[in-house]
């Protein structure tokens, strides 16, 4: 019996830094919403306990508080996430409409190769000769990879997006990945902007703005950096924002972790 017209499809995102949180350590945090954040009150910080400290635990979500099985073995948490990788593309993605499954060692090449430069501005030409990959079917794979949740493909803001037009900007799907695929060229900067784009892909649409390194809900940009991070990119921009990582609350800016609250 055909069962794929009845199977209902849903897609599970990986935890949020706030379920880590819940399910690690028993905590009950709530929800923060994304207006919440943006608002400029910090009203939020009256939600959560006084005891909390949020990076107490951040470098341990970003390098595996992704995927739930990490609550199950902590040690061999990054070679079961290898495991996982390459299940995906040598088998699952059999199933996916327009790959041919021969080339599965072509596309865990191009991922790997992605890893070790994100966030990466594709060069087609170059990315089909490291590849060994039609150059014509490159932008086919890239998407290949995204459904299967390894990379995040960005495009200008008010583009349309189609299989034919080349990326702006690559990214993998999650910092988790950056530490199974590229565990000697994790960089702190493509960490941050990874763990932005993935809690805020649950619920909004991002894209790359002409001034800043998001754009969300055709709307708001945001600049990401470190905790010395000022706005004078954006600073006469409407709507924008600054996100710096490596403070807890800091007063004028929004800290980075605080977007992992969202789900």
């Amino acid at each position: 019996m055909d069962l794929s017209r009845r199977a209902l499809m849903y897609t599970l995102d990986g935890m949020s830094y706030r379920e880590y949180l819940n399910f690690k350590y028993q905590l009950k945090l709530p929800i923060i919403t994304f207006q919440e954040i943006i608002n400029g009150t910090n009203n939020w910080r009256n939600e959560l306990p006084e005891s909390f400290r949020p990076l107490e635990y951040f470098s341990a979500y970003l390098k595996q508080g992704y995927y739930p099985f990490s609550l199950e073995d902590e040690e061999s948490f990054a070679s079961r996430l290898q495991q996982v990788i390459r299940i995906i593309v040598e088998y699952d993605m059999a199933h996916l409409q327009g790959f041919d499954i021969r080339n599965a060692q072509k596309l865990l090449q191009l991922l790997y190769i992605l890893s070790a430069n994100v966030p990466f501005k594709p060069n087609i030409t170059e990315l089909a000769r490291k590849t060994d990959i039609h150059r014509n079917t490159i932008n086919s794979y890239l998407h290949f990879l995204e459904d299967a949740q390894m990379i995040r493909l960005l495009y200008p803001d008010g583009n349309s997006v189609s299989t034919l037009q080349k990326p702006e900007k690559i990214f993998l799907n999650n910092t988790n990945l950056a530490f199974a695929l590229a565990t000697n060229t994790t960089n702190k900067g493509n960490l941050r902007e990874t763990f932005f784009a993935a809690q805020l892909s649950v619920d909004h649409k991002i894209s790359l703005p002409k001034q800043g390194d998001f754009m969300i809900d055709n709307q708001y940009i945001f600049e990401i950096g470190g905790k010395g991070k000022t706005n004078k990119q954006i600073k006469d921009i409407e709507n924008s924002f600054v996100v710096v990582d490596d403070e807890d609350f800091p007063v004028s800016k929004i800290p980075l972790w605080v977007l992992g609250m969202g789900y």
